[in-house]
């Protein structure tokens, strides 16, 4: 048992102060909960930290204003009946209860460390009747992972400084993830469009239409790589004939729900589905986690939202069940409960991200939560009641259509049973309803359409995609998607355009650097293999100081190499094509923290500077006189204003186009849907829709 103090009261310490308020009420009034505030120890910023004489020995100190929170820390365990260690259940919140342990001289062998998956009464309750000693081979992979990245980023950074720019850094996951984003980009400028056609056709039978699309010649399918095959094809038909049934196939399909959300998953959907960046969704989800005010006191509305694992809690599962069977009914529920098969080198440690509590329904919560964390918890919520449903039945139909050797193909799906899209549905599938086609039917053809193609080159990432990217190579754990990501843009080695991520000349060169000299470092199997090793070393399979060994001699030779033959980068300064308005020297475009910019090219004896800005070619429509153009807002969104701003306060969230609407003189603007560019006035009253291509 933990050891005995004096005064009556136990003391809790946890991570935030918003869940200390949380789990105080739940405990009563014989515990006190305060918080850490996240670590209180850490490597010093202004030194490596690290003695790699002696097996990597980490020198911790106190983090700079933590003073009053350690003070507080040990004044009230000095109170304190006990000392209970709550801090979050992974490598982190592990790290920080041995810190803290070791700041209040707590003994190492007692059973004061708590965890718990979900924040709600019973769960914290239970986890206080199973304290545990502090597990150290979780805390010694939390440290080697830690040590890594110092080695790595203070050992890089200082060359990067010295050769390339000053603020410079390198990391190991964000090195990985800008090589990521850089092959991307080289995908697509090397890429080469290839020339396809398509043949689409509209059929009727009797009163009623549906399409086709060709698919081959004598019953093989065919590809038509250019216009002289379509004439080919199109030459063999006689429109005036009809066309026969030669094939049907009818089957029924079903589609089993998606997985409860993974961390990364969950980033992934709330990028697509509700456009947040990955750090907003850890935010909200972490704010779900740690307890809303419900009006009877708070409690956690999801279990912990950094995890890997599919896996869920059998009580969880039957109280979906329940809850399926009296909302939906019977036949909406699983006959056996879900199981999701976990990756191959999830940590499975925690549950899937999933409701505390499948009654707890968004609509029953939602006047508590703020927008965004009523639209996150709603997905989560969505998510996983739906993971414990039926399968979603479809009729399906595929008919091919003959005449002259020239087969056309048709397929049509019908909803027949919802199962769990009813409550979520992750590919949004429509029906597609086809006549009753039966074999030896005749069928008229009314009209062909045959188009050109090329095929496109690969999608830039988004930061979903790249959350993907970095998971499916086994870069990284769900604690460091999100920082990750974070990185790479406040450096400037990235950049966000709408939703794609896009290097910068930066970001180029430290890649280039980094690849050619540090080469291990963007080696995405030896970074995979590291985290399996220091997956290893949680489980105490793996010594965690020769996992560091292993990894760093081979990298501190490629140090002293790069010191020596890394030339200084000159960064040119790009001619900007005008003079400076102050002094009349040639204006030059310069690499900033935050974009490239104007600046004189006396710097810094002359100090003047301008914004970049990007001109439509559209004359203001407010003034007459100014021209429209692009800016971006503090929180990096696009929108359009006078070039003679303050004089003129014109301002759009969408492009205008220069043209005004015929019905009232407004100016129209352009919009982006999925069909291409939509021009519409603001008022609602006139739109163009685009052209079929």
């Amino acid at each position: 048992m933990p050891t005995k103090r004096k005064n009556k009261k136990n003391l809790v310490i946890v991570e935030s102060p918003h869940k200390a308020k949380t789990i105080e009420k739940y405990l009563g009034r014989n515990y006190h909960v305060i918080a850490s505030k996240g670590h209180i120890r850490d490597l010093p910023k202004s030194q490596m930290g690290v003695d790699v004489e002696h097996d990597y020995e980490p020198k911790y100190i106190s983090i700079r204003g933590k003073g009053d929170t350690i003070k507080e820390l040990k004044r009230e365990a000095k109170k304190a009946k006990y000392v209970y260690l709550a801090s979050d259940p992974d490598r982190e919140g592990e790290a920080i209860a041995w810190h803290v342990a070791h700041a209040l001289n707590l003994d190492p062998k007692e059973h004061n460390r708590v965890a718990f998956n979900e924040i709600t009464k019973d769960a914290v309750k239970n986890a206080f009747k199973n304290p545990r000693t502090i597990d150290m081979d979780i805390v010694d992979a939390q440290q080697a992972r830690r040590v890594l990245d110092r080695l790595v980023g203070y050992s890089i950074s200082p060359i990067l400084w010295q050769k390339v720019k000053k603020g410079l850094s390198a990391g190991r996951v964000q090195s990985i993830a800008l090589k990521l984003v850089i092959d991307r980009e080289n995908e697509i400028k090397n890429f080469k469009p290839e020339e396809y056609w398509t043949i689409d056709a509209d059929f009727e039978k009797g009163s009623e239409k549906f399409k086709g699309a060709f698919y081959g010649i004598k019953g093989k399918k065919q590809e038509l790589p250019n216009n002289e095959a379509v004439q080919d094809v199109l030459k063999r038909i006689d429109k005036r004939k009809n066309f026969e049934v030669t094939k049907v196939v009818k089957k029924e399909r079903r589609r089993q729900p998606a997985a409860p959300f993974t961390t990364s998953t969950m980033q992934q959907e709330a990028n697509k589905r509700l456009g947040y960046r990955t750090r907003r969704t850890m935010r909200i989800a972490q704010s779900l986690y740690e307890g809303v005010n419900l009006g009877k006191g708070s409690v956690g509305l999801i279990t912990y939202m950094r995890t890997d694992s599919k896996r869920i809690a059998n009580v969880a599962k039957h109280e979906a069940s329940k809850f399926i069977h009296e909302e939906y009914g019977e036949n909406y529920a699983a006959v056996k409960p879900q199981h999701f098969k976990n990756d191959a080198d999830a940590q499975d440690a925690h549950e899937a991200i999933r409701p505390t509590s499948a009654f707890r329904t968004p609509a029953s919560v939602k006047e508590y939560l703020t927008t965004e964390e009523y639209r996150l918890y709603t997905l989560i919520w969505s998510r996983f009641i739906a993971s414990q449903m039926t399968p979603a039945v479809y009729d399906t139909v595929r008919a091919d259509i003959e005449q002259n050797d020239v087969t056309f193909r048709t397929t049509g799906s019908k909803l027949k049973f919802a199962g769990f899209t009813k409550v979520y549905d992750n590919q949004k599938e429509k029906s597609n309803e086809l006549p009753e086609l039966n074999e030896g039917d005749k069928v008229k053809l009314k009209k062909t359409d045959d188009r050109q193609h090329f095929t496109q080159p690969p999608a830039r990432y988004t930061e979903a995609s790249l959350v993907r990217a970095l998971e499916e190579n086994g870069v990284g754990r769900p604690s460091t998607y999100a920082p990750t990501i974070d990185t790479i843009q406040k450096r400037y080695y990235v950049k966000l355009e709408g939703r794609s991520i896009v290097p910068t000349e930066l970001g180029e060169i430290v890649d280039k650097l980094i690849e050619e000299f540090f080469p291990d470092i963007v080696n995405v199997d030896f970074t995979a293999q590291l985290e399996n090793d220091l997956d290893g070393v949680e489980v105490g399979k793996k010594n965690w100081i020769k996992v560091v060994d292993e990894y760093y001699k081979p990298f501190s030779k490629e140090l002293d190499k790069a010191d020596q033959q890394i030339e200084k980068v000159q960064i040119k300064d790009e001619p900007a094509g005008f003079n400076c308005d102050i002094c009349g020297a040639p204006m030059v475009i310069k690499m900033g923290r935050y974009g490239k910019f104007y600046a004189c090219s006396r710097f810094p004896d002359c100090r003047n500077t301008k914004p970049i800005v990007k001109k439509i070619g559209v004359t203001c429509p407010k003034c007459g006189k100014g021209e429209v153009i692009e800016k971006k807002s503090k929180r990096n969104r696009k929108f359009y204003g006078c070039s003679r701003y303050p004089d003129c306060d014109f301002v759009s969230w969408d492009q205008p186009i220069g043209r005004n609407c015929p019905n009232d003189g407004h100016f129209l603007v352009q919009k982006k849907n999925k069909k291409g560019l939509v021009i519409l006035c603001p008022n609602g009253d006139y739109r163009e829709e685009p052209e079929e291509n």
